[in-house]
């Protein structure tokens, strides 16, 4: 058995949009976007994605606007996708919420190993990662970061995605990168998630007021408008995932049932979007497992991804899947 996003190799088309003055979206059709800051003295980069050999076009856009270094690489959270390609930067210092530093020595190495092999386009090439990210520097809550006199504030804004959650807020232009906390037109993965906590994750980001957003997944948002029907996705999909799952944990059913039910319920609302049938069984397990009483979620390994598709999808070929973010 193999996951379909392996023969995925259908390369994406890359948009590089401005968002403010020095403020720019990297994003690539539903693939991992990344965030630029570009200040007087040097770039800021917003999760770095997967590889050294990815990160050379990321900074290929960035020399299109600034012949600035990149000084600085913030990770929104501990994904491999997001962060394993922070050494191909020349960056003074990589930051990340401390409880994602946490994850990182928990789970870094089984995480790498398992989101290599559920889909390898996002990893080309691997071969040129020297080995997990580690931060420079981390922080608990909140950091301010000054690029001139523009302030930057790098919040950890609650657990959602995973507990590490960070986004990038810059209220004078009322720009914010969000991370994986904030999808557009994509599945959110929710396999390390906390779906109690995601609620209140999204209502801080509400309250930040932002008017131009760059999600984890999907096009840059423009528009107040944009902004929040993103918001309300996110919230959406998964408030009615954590809901199908509470419900079947109070009847007695088992894990393979709630799959079924969500599958039957959840595909004609949200299965057109990026990444649904790949993300659902994940998602799923992880929706039973807190419904469940089980508030940390459980370690993804290589193994254990092979083990969960064969209990829900069987043996079957996969249909339309990529990875998570």
């Amino acid at each position: 058995m193999s996951f379909a996003s392996t023969n995925d190799l259908a390369e994406k088309a890359v948009s590089f949009d401005e968002l403010g003055p020095g403020l720019y979206a990297y994003t690539a059709e539903g693939d991992p976007n990344s965030g630029v800051l570009v200040g007087p003295d040097g770039v800021v980069v917003v999760d770095a994605q997967a590889t050294p050999v990815m990160a050379r076009d990321v900074q290929a856009r960035i020399a299109r606007v600034t012949d600035k270094p990149v000084r600085q690489v913030v990770l929104s959270h501990y994904h491999a996708v997001r962060v394993l390609g922070a050494s191909g930067y020349p960056a003074h210092s990589v930051i990340c919420s401390d409880a994602t530093r946490a994850l990182i020595a928990e789970r870094g190495a089984q995480d790498m190993d398992s989101e290599i092999g559920r889909f390898p386009r996002l990893f080309r090439g691997r071969e040129s990662i020297p080995g997990l990210t580690w931060p420079t520097h981390s922080f608990e809550r909140k950091m301010t970061q000054w690029l001139g006199e523009t302030e930057a504030q790098v919040i950890h804004i609650g657990r959602s995605h995973t507990a590490g959650d960070t986004v990038v807020w810059v209220p004078a232009h009322k720009v914010l990168f969000s991370g994986d906390t904030v999808e557009f037109g994509a599945t959110p993965y929710c396999g390390d998630a906390h779906f109690a906590d995601w609620p209140a994750t999204l209502a801080a980001i509400r309250e930040l007021g932002a008017e131009k957003l760059v999600p984890g997944r999907g096009a840059a948002l423009l528009t107040k408008g944009d902004v929040e029907e993103a918001l309300h996705q996110t919230e959406s999909y998964t408030s009615d995932l954590f809901a199908l799952a509470r419900e079947a944990v109070a009847k007695g059913h088992g894990l393979k049932d709630l799959y079924d039910m969500a599958m039957e319920r959840m595909r004609p609302k949200y299965g057109h979007w990026v990444i649904f049938e790949h993300c659902m069984p994940f998602n799923v397990s992880r929706a039973f497992d807190e419904a469940s009483g089980i508030a940390h979620p459980r370690i993804w390994t290589a193994e254990r991804d092979v083990e969960m598709w064969r209990t829900l999808e069987g043996a079957s070929p996969m249909k339309s899947a990529e990875a998570r973010g």
